[in-house]
């Protein structure tokens, strides 16, 4: 339904109606938390209010961002939607101030401001240093403090001093709910609140139970069951299945953590035995987030968190409506704009259609059916990510040089070239597959793990598939190299031999030299000398010595790129007892490691071009000083603790590598014009 004649165009979770809204047939709202870009999340309630979403909740997230500094941005950008403030509590936020910032919501948004009030979490508030008392009677207190306050009368909190006069005009009426799942808050919801908010992470049992306790109070106050309203966060995680959903679910650490929370009362309630989620909980402690993630069944999750298709967590979201939940509040897991997108087109699917219940597909059996597969562009996508294409340039520089020399000695054969260059990339991505591979099944690669492919570990492709993507560039490589090998003869087979074995036990089984600290020694060797004068020989059928010396350079970036990993993952590496050389020596040396082998590039270019090895327009590498003094400047933050500064130290090296690598091209193909 629309507001007027005219009738919305439906694309995803878009809508064009020139200047008018949409109006859904049951009410939805969407929750958030205080993250990301205040812009984003300002702009996902601006689409909201167009597709006729009743409300928007921000929830008060402990040492993230302030919720009311997004309410206020989505205040100045709305006109209709409803803000919800909530959870608030009265132990960060004095009853007072709590008063006085809804009142300058309300001026905001007028009539469209809501506030829930919680006890906190007593975790969160030790690590402030404020003191945890009686919550009940706290919040209870400060409902009534807060509503005297708005209603303009002075209120007495200190009888040394004078009543405090609020100098606010009074708000518009603002709506206070309960947000605690404790009985005796139950029963303050029923005597006091305007309505219940129900926790993340609640099962459908446990709300059946808490709404009948909250609609008792009510009646034993003398109040009428619809003077209250339920609401509740429903949290979301989509894919292109279920099961994908759910694999991916039990990879996130806010998900491990919410069921490590979870009240011995509330897994009785939802049918589960409470010693299984203080298995959960003991692995969470530990940081093992994959031991965790094995732990968690799931029956387990589909009891607490909505995943799946749009459809099905629509589906879902009327089950909560069918137990008495009057606004359900979808909220992404993954506050990220394919899953707020995803949430904004399950609301309109829940609200739009009040059969969806009946109409969408019922859930599988946890043990039975068939997994759907991806549509085939997302796996192409996930694919992509696990070979790691920001990496190729430590395959595609080495075997360029050997090239470059071979042109400026007039000696260039273009076919086996491009042979040698696309069989190093096939073994460079059958060794990064393989990689990622055997990190996961180590329990290495986590879901905090700040690696740049989480493809196997978030279900974006399977462990089959990948090993099918492994060995597809393995049999490239072999294709490429039994062309070389009947044009240049059996010392292809050799280097070939030595690339594949160094690729694939690179961290596969027996020999796994990455975690004996030999990963450094040996890459530096393979994708320095042995690619430089592989393809040299793979295109003029000879070696030349020199090589060694032009390799150096390339080695040592390559080289660093591989170490800057090892450096950021060293926690990891030994918490799983693993020794890489990063380990072996520790953070501080390996700091210095990574800064010789970045500086060394640059002297060892300068040495060649001293000796004659290289043109000397081969220093017009020395452009890419400034990306160098960049990243220099991030590791040296990174050795001081700052670890998030190096989280994406692979990818920065393999950009000054790429940058590095292409000037000495150039230099490499200009100076041998000059001559």
């Amino acid at each position: 339904m629309v507001a007027s004649g005219r009738i919305p165009i439906v694309t995803g979770a878009a809508l064009e109606y020139g200047d008018l809204v949409a109006e859904l047939g049951r009410r939805v709202g969407i929750g958030l938390a205080a993250r990301g870009d205040v812009r984003d999340v300002t702009a996902w309630a601006r689409r909201a209010e167009d597709l006729g979403v009743d409300s928007i909740w921000v929830h008060d997230s402990y040492f993230e961002r302030d919720p009311i500094t997004y309410l206020s941005a989505m205040a100045m950008e709305t006109r209709r939607i409803g803000l919800g403030a909530g959870a608030l509590n009265p132990y960060t936020r004095h009853p007072v101030v709590v008063a006085m910032t809804m009142s300058a919501l309300d001026d905001l948004a007028p009539r469209r401001i809501t506030l829930a009030l919680g006890s906190g979490l007593p975790l969160r508030l030790s690590q402030m240093a404020i003191p945890y008392d009686d919550t009940v009677a706290r919040v209870s207190e400060s409902v009534d403090q807060i509503r005297r306050l708005w209603s303009g009368q002075p209120l007495k909190l200190n009888d040394k001093v004078p009543p405090l006069q609020p100098m606010f005009q009074p708000p518009h009426r603002i709506p206070i709910y309960i947000a605690a799942y404790r009985t005796p808050f139950l029963d303050l919801c029923g005597e006091k609140a305007d309505g219940y908010l129900a926790r993340p992470a609640e099962s459908l049992p446990a709300f059946h139970k808490m709404r009948a306790r909250v609609l008792e109070s009510a009646a034993a106050h003398g109040r009428a069951a619809a003077d209250i309203d339920f609401r509740g966060y429903l949290l979301c995680l989509f894919d292109g299945s279920r099961q994908e959903a759910l694999n991916r679910a039990k990879r996130e650490p806010f998900v491990i953590y919410m069921i490590s929370v979870l009240s011995d009362i509330s897994m009785k309630r939802a049918g589960f035995d409470p010693a299984l989620r203080s298995q959960i909980a003991t692995a969470w402690r530990a940081e093992d987030y994959h031991r965790a993630g094995e732990l968690i069944p799931d029956e387990l999750l589909d009891a607490f968190i909505l995943c799946g298709t749009v459809k099905e967590v629509a589906a879902r979201a009327s089950a909560y409506h069918d137990a008495g939940m009057d606004v359900p509040l979808l909220q992404p897991i993954l506050q990220e704009t394919a899953q707020v997108d995803a949430v904004l087109d399950a609301a309109v699917a829940y609200a739009s259609d009040s059969e969806t219940a009946a109409t969408a597909p019922s859930l599988p059996s946890p043990r039975g059916g068939g997994k759907e597969k991806p549509p085939i562009g997302r796996r192409l996508a996930g694919a992509w990510e696990v070979v790691r294409p920001f990496s190729f340039t430590a395959s595609v520089l080495p075997v360029s040089v050997g090239g470059a020399i071979a042109l400026s000695q007039g000696r260039m054969h273009w076919p086996l070239f491009i042979a040698a260059l696309l069989g190093a990339l096939g073994l460079h991505i059958g060794t990064n597959v393989i990689n990622e591979i055997y990190d996961v099944r180590h329990g290495i690669d986590s879901i905090t793990s700040p690696r740049m492919s989480m493809a196997i570990l978030k279900g974006r492709i399977s462990e089959r598939d990948a090993f099918v993507v492994a060995w597809s560039g393995f049999i490239l490589a072999l294709l490429m190299g039994i062309f070389l090998v009947l044009q240049r003869g059996w010392p292809i087979v050799l280097l070939g031999l030595i690339g594949f074995i160094g690729g694939y036990f690179y961290t596969a089984p027996p020999f796994q030299y990455k975690y004996r600290a030999l990963g450094l020694p040996l890459v530096s060797l393979l994708m320095g000398p042995l690619m430089v004068v592989g393809s040299y020989y793979a295109v003029t059928g000879s070696f030349d010595p020199n090589l060694l010396i032009v390799s150096l350079p390339v080695g040592l970036l390559v080289t660093a790129i591989l170490h800057g990993n090892e450096w950021r993952d060293v926690a990891e590496d030994t918490r799983h007892g693993f020794t890489t050389f990063s380990a072996q020596v520790g953070r501080e040396a390996a700091h210095w490691v990574y800064v010789m082998l970045i500086l060394g590039a640059y002297v060892a270019v300068g040495l060649a071009v001293i000796v004659g090895a290289l043109p000397k327009l081969a220093l017009l590498t020395l452009f890419s000083l400034p990306l160098m003094a960049l990243i220099l400047r991030d590791a040296e933050r990174g050795a001081e603790g700052h670890l998030r500064a190096i989280a994406m130290i692979d990818l920065m090296t393999a950009r000054l590598h790429s940058a590095f690598g292409v000037l000495l091209l150039v230099g490499l193909v200009a100076g041998s014009a000059v001559r």
